[in-house]
């Protein structure tokens, strides 16, 4: 997820300042992402060097309020309008470290198979007993709990595989890339 366009979209209901965009958010996604004030007004920064917010007036208290641009409208139209990418890259800690598990001599994939279940089995478990309160928040802590399942779901594939798998040494054969030997004069 964008915070540059979540915080986009909200400026988009009218002008804030930093901590109280920060404070939005929070309200609007069910604080179950907090975000550090710093980050708020970094991203600020950038929407405002991007042109899609300008800096107003500052109140009495000396909080500078942001407003959306029209271009920052259609950044907020578009992002609102399309759906989210879902690329074909594993970028993901869990299966990254179980693939190579299974191709390290000396690694035990099933140990972390196992381990893993529990860990995702616990979250799972604080995930249903958090309080719904707003829809919005809701639907996060639903995004979690099937995120949790999945995941399960996907563990227990892995344990019925991951004993079969043969690990592998370093290819002996060089790469034709890569950096070449430095020679000392």
């Amino acid at each position: 997820m964008t915070i540059r366009l979540s915080l986009l979209a909200i400026l988009d209901q009218g002008p804030c300042y930093g901590y109280q965009l920060r404070l939005e958010f929070e309200r609007r996604t069910g604080g179950i992402w907090p975000l550090n004030v710093g980050q708020v007004y970094t991203t600020l920064d950038r929407l405002e060097r991007d042109g899609l917010a300008a800096k107003g007036v500052a109140d009495a208290e000396g909080h500078v309020y942001y407003e959306i641009t029209a271009a920052g409208r259609d950044s907020v139209r578009d992002w609102l309008g399309t759906s989210v990418d879902r690329p074909m890259t594993a970028h993901d800690e869990l299966a990254i470290k179980i693939a190579l598990a299974i191709t390290l001599p000396g690694a035990d994939a099933a140990a972390i198979v196992t381990a893993q279940r529990a860990a995702t089995t616990a979250a799972l478990l604080r995930f249903r007993a958090e309080p719904g309160g707003t829809l919005a928040r809701q639907l996060v802590i639903d995004s979690l709990v099937f995120a949790a399942d999945a995941e399960l779901a996907w563990l227990t594939h892995c344990a019925t595989v991951v004993g079969g798998a043969e690990p592998f040494a370093i290819d002996v054969e060089p790469a034709k890339r890569g950096r070449p030997v430095r020679v000392e004069p």
